[in-house]
């Protein structure tokens, strides 16, 4: 039988700007201000149920952070500014005439024709690998962070943060803000190197006075360095830690691990699009001109995507990009210096908190790496690459497509994984054929 399926109709739209966190705020507001263009629409996608992204998670107008309130404050009164919550992008094509993307929401799918577009697509946790990492009260330090700010029970349990970086403290601290009992904070960077980082913040005074007020609402927890997490126990659920602590091995009671190694950008979309990637470090991040604009013309990226470095720094390089995709050049030009100045921050969190080889050798035999299709470290170490993992052993095919193992096996193995494949995300059969002019069933 032949059936007819009618597309649905275009939404047009000026600029399509997907993520509503810092950098994607920051380049609505930016492209909003095109005088020149008063009837400029803007398109806003996140898959969250409000803006902020993971940095300013649970709505940028709950924020503490007056850059997040102002931003929204300001958006929400513009009436060519709309915003889609809840949406993911199931698939983009890109044209010299813009960029048609289908997104999927609660109500179905819906059908954007972009002049441009600007990613704003943020970063996720590393995860890696460790004896009993998959025990219920185990979890990404951002992760539990979020869950907490989402009103997950934390109150007067307790918390060991570890992995490395700035983000452990103020994970820490907005746990205790909660209720929780953070007994240790446990970073995998050497002393040196905390002590190098903590004078470099003389070029970021704003750094300094951030670090000072965490710095008081830790006081009383042991943060050690030169430490990391060997293992985690329990029956049915966590029960204590066996952790390398300056170089002794110790055993720490509690009830949750939040670790964390560092931030990867999200390239999927931006891979699946076409653009190309800058895999000169260890984990790919989207390739941008002085511009922010990618190899594809009409479509940019700001943020994470473009390189890990902070809020700082996602909110400059949003502006840049929401003022050159609206022509304001003149504009973006004058925001470089200032980019290039949390450039060279981001450059010093890589340079001081670079993971240890150790981690590399943390897995027995018998743990999982891919926890979709629970694939054991054993099965991987035979495999000669990403590729050949995925053949034999299905790893980084399960629900979540290789967003934690294949990051997890590039640290451990040194591969790389395959660019992102349409669609970039589960969804349903119905938004497909809905994208689609005609078919035959």
């Amino acid at each position: 039988m032949n059936v007819k399926l009618h597309r649905k109709e275009k939404i047009h739209t000026d600029l399509l700007i997907v993520g509503a966190g810092p950098a994607g705020l920051a380049a609505a507001l930016a492209a909003a201000s095109a005088a020149e263009k008063p009837g400029l629409q803007i398109d806003i996608v996140d898959d969250n149920i409000s803006s902020g992204g993971q940095i300013w998670r649970g709505g940028a107008h709950e924020q503490k952070d007056a850059r997040a309130r102002d931003c929204w404050n300001s958006l929400i009164n513009l009436s060519n500014v709309r915003f889609h919550f809840q949406s993911k992008v199931v698939h983009s094509r890109s044209s010299p005439t813009g960029s048609t993307v289908l997104l999927e929401n609660r109500n179905g799918a819906q059908d954007f024709h972009a002049k441009k577009m600007i990613l704003a697509t943020g970063a996720r946790e590393l995860f890696l690998p460790f004896p009993g990492w998959t025990l219920p009260g185990v979890s990404g330090a951002g992760g539990l962070q979020a869950l907490a700010k989402n009103a997950y029970p934390v109150q007067g349990k307790r918390i060991v943060v570890a992995g490395t970086g700035p983000l452990l403290m103020a994970v820490a601290a907005s746990l205790i803000e909660r209720g929780a009992v953070v007994t240790h904070i446990l970073e995998q960077s050497t002393h040196l190197n905390l002590a190098q980082f903590a004078l470099s913040l003389l070029a970021t005074p704003s750094k300094i006075s951030q670090g000072i007020k965490l710095g008081l609402t830790l006081r009383k927890i042991h943060y050690h360095a030169n430490s990391y997490v060997l293992s985690a126990h329990g029956t049915q659920k966590l029960q204590h830690i066996r952790a390398h602590i300056n170089g002794r091995v110790q055993e720490i009671a509690c009830d949750f691990l939040a670790c964390g190694y560092h931030l990867i950008p999200n390239t999927e979309l931006a891979a699946g699009m076409g653009c190309a990637l800058d895999e000169s470090s260890n984990h790919p991040r989207v390739e941008v001109n002085q511009w922010q604009e990618t190899s594809l013309e009409h479509v940019y990226c700001a943020g994470e995507g473009t390189g890990v470095g902070g809020v700082d720094l996602a909110l400059v390089e949003g502006e840049i990009a929401g003022l050159a995709a609206t022509g304001q050049i003149k504009q973006a030009q004058a925001l470089f210096n200032r980019r290039s100045h949390w450039k060279k921050f981001s450059a010093r969190l890589e340079k001081y908190f670079h993971l240890r080889s150790e981690l590399r050798h943390l897995s027995q035999a018998d743990t999982l790496v891919c926890r979709c299709e629970d694939v054991r470290y054993d099965q991987l170490q035979d495999q000669s690459d990403w590729r050949s993992a995925k053949l034999h052993t299905r790893c980084g095919m399960g629900a979540c497509q290789g967003r934690i193992c294949g990051a997890a096996c590039s640290h451990l193995f040194a591969w790389t994984k395959d660019a992102a494949r349409l669609p970039f995300s589960a969804t349903r059969i119905a938004s497909l054929l809905e994208d689609t002019h005609t078919d035959s069933v």
